[in-house]
């Protein structure tokens, strides 16, 4: 593997271990894609460092089981605002 993506994974895989960030998340904060971050993490990094592999994979998975969580709170948030204009217009 070359020395660059080695050390892209490791970063990648400190700071979502550091930060219980999402997937998501680390691509944007290291200007990559998803898809890539997610290689880097399942596959790549337990290469690497198993250690870290072990703990970034328990935030992965704490991420997908509040996973629908989030996504109930951003719809909820949503038709909130829908209605706040709804209710605007009408006076």
């Amino acid at each position: 593997m070359r020395e660059y993506i080695e050390l892209r994974v490791l970063k990648t895989a400190e700071y979502i271990a550091e930060n219980m960030v999402t997937v998501r998340e680390a691509a944007k904060a290291f200007g990559v894609s998803k898809s890539t971050v997610h290689k880097d993490m399942h596959e790549r990094l337990k290469e690497l460092d198993r250690s870290l592999f072990d703990d970034v994979r328990q935030v992965l998975n704490l991420n997908k089981a509040e996973r629908h969580l989030r996504g109930g709170h951003a719809t909820r948030e949503k038709y909130k605002h829908v209605e706040f204009i709804k209710n605007m217009s009408k006076k």
